[in-house]
């Protein structure tokens, strides 16, 4: 007894529960609490006879041996010293709330609802309510649960280990959620480190780091969303993504945030207006630094606390469900934040990173990358996945950084990499992984689709693993991205000898299904703003937005825009400000809000412009080769002639007057969109009434068109008999 109480006392116990609480005895059981803020500890029987316990050691052991007992031995404390008294189960009474089978699966990788089995849950076992308590290390030497309830004392609550699975294990009756705890963890190296927990889903505001017990009570009213959502093909449907930061889409005016709960009152009725069909969210998962924007994580498992709690997130997405509108998040797969109470050497030892430091540190981002080989890792993240999808519904995620993930040299020099066993650059454990993924989610993830952000030219990103891809839904299209964006900063002068910049995505277009970006990323660092990207005075940087927008909304692939760029804001996006929603009092920002919103509406009613958007037979070039004239023209297609679209786009401020373009059908048509319109802020050069094409052969079609093009603007046109 004397080796276990001193390693009790040293907080170097990994198997208190056979020490402490109840135990056969010579003639009945003997009973052990530590205690050491109690005088006195008093047993206390369910049939209300109490048994005094004696202090055998003065830093706080109490026993009673109780002759004629017998299991099961039920009790609850009674304690006292000169202050005050106060009851309290006991942690040492209870079998472990962990299953092998559990554990088993956790250990190869395959546990889908591991969140429901680590972590903090509140419980009632054995009659008594309260928070059970479990965590992987499994070279830690001893896990203690520290807490607001038990003054941050290492010693008080000393968790058992569950043998080989690593995992740590303590319920503790009484608890409730609201609480304040962290693991303290002697890992292997003799270091005493306090760690917020892994799969903790709150945690206290930062700076402040301790995970907070989260029990939820929120009551779901989307179940029509949800069972739609398990039937929906968003490849054949419109998507419009108002890509969205939280923290800086609208402040109160004393600067400080909007909770979830105002953020959906504000934000629900703004995105009916606008006609997106989707918003994705940069990272909410929990993080220190503002300034990474959620993308360096702390909390896998835990929606921020800046904006309120979990539940109050829930009713965000609740909200914007009922409305009819999708919920896609940013998720951080591929690196983590080394900030001491987070998941770095967490037991003492590399457990989620990888013990070499060439595949450990992420020097981009000064984090840490995850060790990809570990089964219990990738269950780790799998789990994360499906822990968004199906306890706050969301709809989709959005994988940042995937390039780092499957790349070995990903910014690393010569030196600084190992290739792997083929000699090559590639991250196979991540490639693994990300087909894990994202099988998984879409086995499990009851109509969930998952999105790569991917710069590179990885084949087959969003194609099924089956047949070799990586098993995305979709992929942002950066090239199409980079290529447009440059075009568009040059001054129309230039432009002719660029036109290849425009038509070159379409030589890999339907390689992948492609979500057409325009994101945070390339309205900060000094990028400029999309507005301040336009070249020429402030009338052509407007109609070069305007025309920017008609030309993504036309293209083929999903559409995603960040906020503030729907109104043309004219500074760089700010992380510590709100959007100038100022500048709507200006007529030229008033109405480009207007034109976004009415090219989603133009988008989502005209099945052309969505329904084969990762079909060839969705597009077709009518005339790409006046790049003397900076024009290009061509048709979107749903199979149903009487649906086509014609798209003309002059990229030049000059009118022009009879121009020619072929088009695929004999027409009648008519313009029903176009970019210089008065009402979107341009000079009102408009194509009125019926068009009738010619029928003669032009650029290999059957019959033309004669338009008047107005300057830096799009004209869209459709079959009319009216």
């Amino acid at each position: 007894m004397t080796r276990e109480l001193d390693a009790l006392l040293r907080g170097e116990y990994a198997e208190p529960h056979t020490f402490l609480g109840a135990h056969p005895a010579k003639d009945g059981i003997i009973v052990r609490v530590f205690a050491p803020y109690a005088l006195q500890v008093t047993i206390v029987r369910p049939d209300g006879d109490r048994i005094p316990m004696q202090r055998t050691n003065p830093r706080g052991l109490h026993e009673v041996e109780i002759p004629g007992s017998r299991f099961p031995f039920r009790y609850t404390l009674e304690l006292e010293n000169e202050r005050e008294s106060w009851k309290s189960g006991d942690p040492y009474r209870f079998m472990p709330t962990l299953e092998q089978a559990d554990l088993r699966r956790f250990s190869v990788g395959a546990h889908r609802t591991l969140w429901k089995v680590l972590g903090a849950h509140v419980r009632t076992v054995d009659g008594e309510t309260g928070v059970s308590f479990a965590v992987w290390a499994p070279n830690a030497r001893a896990v203690s649960v520290i807490g607001n309830f038990n003054g941050w004392n290492r010693l008080l609550y000393p968790m058992r280990t569950m043998g080989p699975s690593g995992v740590w294990e303590l319920f503790i009756p009484g608890l409730a959620a609201g609480d304040a705890y962290k693991f303290a963890v002697l890992g292997a190296d003799g270091v005493i480190r306090e760690k917020s927990d892994p799969f903790g889903r709150q945690f206290e505001l930062r700076p402040a780091s301790a995970t907070v017990v989260e029990d939820s009570c929120h009551t779901w009213g989307d179940a029509e969303w949800m069972k739609a959502r398990a039937e929906h093909d968003w490849y054949h449907e419109p998507m419009s993504i108002y890509e969205l930061h939280l923290g800086s889409w609208r402040k109160h005016d004393d600067g400080s945030w909007y909770t979830y709960r105002e953020l959906a009152q504000e934000l629900v009725p703004y995105l009916q207006e606008m006609g997106y069909t989707h918003v994705e969210l940069l990272p909410l998962t929990e993080h220190p630094y503002d300034g990474s924007w959620g993308y360096q994580v702390t909390g896998f498992f835990a929606a921020t606390s800046r904006f309120g709690s979990a539940d109050d997130f829930r009713a965000f997405v609740d909200a914007l469900h009922q409305a009819g509108i999708g919920v896609l998040m940013d998720w951080v797969p591929a690196h983590f934040a080394t900030d001491e109470y987070s998941l770095g050497r967490f037991d003492g030892t590399a457990l989620y990173e990888h013990e070499d430091p060439r595949r450990r540190y992420q020097p981009d981002w000064g984090t840490y990358a995850f060790n990809y080989a570990r089964n219990e890792v990738r269950n780790f993240l799998l789990a994360s996945a499906l822990f968004w999808v199906r306890e706050f519904h969301l709809d989709g995620l959005r994988v940042d950084a995937v390039s780092s993930m499957v790349y070995l040299d990903y910014s690393r020099n010569h030196g600084e990499w190992e290739p792997n066993v083929f000699g090559g650059n590639e991250n196979l454990e991540a490639v693994e992984f990300l087909k894990f993924f994202n099988e998984t989610v879409y086995a499990d993830g009851e109509g969930a689709i998952t999105i790569a952000e991917e710069s590179t030219a990885w084949p087959a990103v969003s194609r099924p693993t089956f047949v070799g891809g990586l098993g995305f839904g979709f992929k942002w299209n950066m090239g199409w991205m980079h290529d447009t964006l440059e075009y568009f900063k040059k001054d129309p002068i230039y432009r002719r000898h660029h036109q290849g910049m425009l038509t070159f995505s379409m030589v890999y277009a339907y390689t992948e299904n492609y979500i057409l970006s325009l994101s945070h990323d390339e309205v900060v660092h000094g990028k400029a703003s999309l507005l301040h990207k336009m070249p020429g005075d402030e009338w052509q940087q407007f109609a070069n937005l305007r025309l920017l927008y008609a030309y993504q909304y036309a293209f083929p692939g999903k559409k995603l825009l960040f906020m503030g760029c729907e109104f043309g804001q004219r500074s760089e996006w700010n992380h510590d400000r709100p959007l100038e929603w100022q500048a709507l009092l200006y007529p030229p920002h008033k109405r480009i809000q207007e034109l976004v919103a009415h090219l989603n509406q133009v988008y989502r009613d005209r099945p052309a412009l969505h329904a084969l958007d990762h079909e060839g037979a969705g597009f077709g070039w009518l005339d790409y080769n006046d790049a003397e004239n900076s024009v290009i023209s061509f048709a979107r297609h749903d199979g149903n002639p009487e649906n086509d679209v014609v798209c003309v786009f002059n990229f030049t401020p000059l009118v022009r007057q009879d121009y020619r373009i072929p088009v695929p059908g004999r027409g009648p048509y008519r313009e029903f969109l176009n970019t210089d319109a008065v009402e979107f802020g341009g000079s009102n050069i408009r194509n009125v009434g019926r068009l009738i094409p010619d029928l003669e052969p032009y650029v290999g079609r059957e019959c033309s068109l004669r338009l008047t093009l107005p300057p830096l603007a799009a004209v869209f046109l459709e079959p009319s008999d009216t």
